[in-house]
């Protein structure tokens, strides 16, 4: 698979030095014909995806987990980065499983859900799931990212020890403001995207903008779309260890993979 290994020797060329920061290709001895992308969220790494990941492997689907430029290096590195940048390492890896013959899905995380969103307006996917999705963040300065961010480059957030390696404590502004713009994108075009969805959220979601989720969700065309939406115990990030659920969506997530 030399394309997976380009991507590795690329990530590693730009800085990448922790192992599960890597983009990662999971190839079961049985696949099932069925290749699914997984797009992690902003500021974080391919680790944040990697439980659902092994999952689904276990399930004999094809994982390719993507690492978008910026991330698992340094917040100068990322606040340097455009979205124009995220979306060609992912268009990239949907021609290389597509050259493989599979049929192809994508699971997004946040700013990969939105990544996934234009995928998906871009080529046709078997399924996408959309993982606490917006068209808004939350704190009410976000829309002004861009101009703020030449005040005040960087927006500090709390993380646990254990998840330094594979999060940024500083957020830089021009990556919202990256983020801000896919928002715009893809705001007048959900109605387009008729592949098969699910989107789950959660009302204990304190980075996106309150009922972004369910409006990404309503705007989607197509009649085959599910939403479901957990409690105030439930974080943004749904995909590891700090979600209490998080055997709940890898069981949905397998569940629509399969039906």
């Amino acid at each position: 698979m030399q394309w997976i290994e380009q991507e590795i020797e690329l990530a590693k060329h730009e800085g990448v030095t922790h192992q599960e920061n890597l983009p990662f290709l999971l190839l079961p001895e049985k696949p099932n014909g069925q290749a699914i992308m997984l797009i992690h969220g902003f500021s974080s790494s391919p680790k944040e995806m990697s439980l659902l990941g092994t999952e689904l492997f276990r399930h004999n689907f094809t994982v390719y987990g993507v690492r978008l430029p910026g991330h698992g290096t340094t917040p100068e590195d990322l606040a340097t980065r455009r979205a124009e940048e995220w979306y060609a390492t992912i268009e990239r890896g949907y021609q290389s499983l597509l050259a493989m013959n599979f049929e192809i899905s994508a699971v997004g995380l946040s700013t990969g859900a939105l990544l996934t969103l234009k995928l998906a307006l871009k080529h046709p996917l078997e399924k996408i799931i959309l993982l606490s999705p917006f068209l808004q963040l939350q704190h009410f300065l976000a829309p002004f990212a861009g101009p703020l961010s030449y005040l005040i480059p960087y927006q500090k957030k709390t993380i646990l020890e254990a998840e330094a390696p594979f999060y940024y404590h500083l957020r830089p502004l021009k990556g919202i403001a990256q983020i801000n713009s896919l928002c715009k994108q893809l705001s007048s075009k959900l109605k387009n995207i008729k592949a098969p969805s699910l989107t789950l959220a959660s009302t204990g979601d304190k980075t996106i903008a309150k009922g972004s989720a369910a409006k990404v969700y309503q705007q989607l065309g197509g009649c085959q779309k599910q939403f479901y939406c957990y409690g105030n115990d439930v974080p943004h990030v749904l995909t590891t260890v700090g979600n209490p659920q998080l055997q709940d969506v890898l069981q949905r997530c397998i569940k629509f993979f399969e039906t």
